[in-house]
């Protein structure tokens, strides 16, 4: 067997693994990394020129945007997961909260972006925005809407800078979404 052949098969095979439901869209140029899991209850659609790394766990609704790069060890998951005031039964047998009528959807999205960097070990909880070109530190918790070109580090994650001045981005934006 040719090389190309086995690493292609290869990559199918890893790619078959890891997008474990047929609710999350993948777009092209899509890198995935090993041991990374991606999952959605409803619709997860992951744009073109996506990078995310190894050992990430990606299981909600929403979207990933187009040129964004997702480090190691990323977990973007539901902060609402099981129904844990339930008497008498054990949180591992609990309900899954996102079959309730009472709850609003976007709590249970999240919608990260165009070129947006996630830094290794970030968790990033559902029903919250990343603005196109933000920055999320190493190790942070994103619990809150983060706003476009900010930089965000912390547990919970705080702004603590900015990417660009305006000009920079009229620039930046000018030329990579011509």
């Amino acid at each position: 067997m040719e090389i190309g052949k086995f690493t292609t098969l290869l990559q199918y095979i890893h790619r078959l693994y890891s997008v474990q439901s047929k609710r999350v869209k993948i777009g092209k140029h899509v890198h995935i990394g090993l041991w990374t899991a991606l999952w959605a209850p409803n619709e997860l659609v992951v744009e073109d020129d996506v990078y995310i790394g190894n050992l990430c766990t990606i299981q909600v609704d929403g979207r990933i945007g187009r040129y964004t790069m997702i480090a190691n060890n990323v977990g973007i998951v539901g902060k609402l997961d099981h129904d844990f005031r339930q008497i008498g039964t054990p949180i591992r047998y609990s309900k899954w909260v996102g079959n309730r009528n009472d709850l609003d959807k976007n709590d249970l999205r999240v919608d990260i972006g165009e070129d947006v960097w996630i830094g290794y070990g970030a968790t990033i909880l559902s029903g919250v925005v990343i603005g196109r070109g933000a920055i999320i530190a190493a190790g942070s918790v994103v619990t809150k809407d983060v706003a476009p070109y900010s930089i965000v580090s912390g547990l919970p994650a705080k702004p603590t800078g900015e990417r660009f001045t305006p000009q920079e981005i009229t620039q930046h934006e000018k030329n990579i979404y011509k």
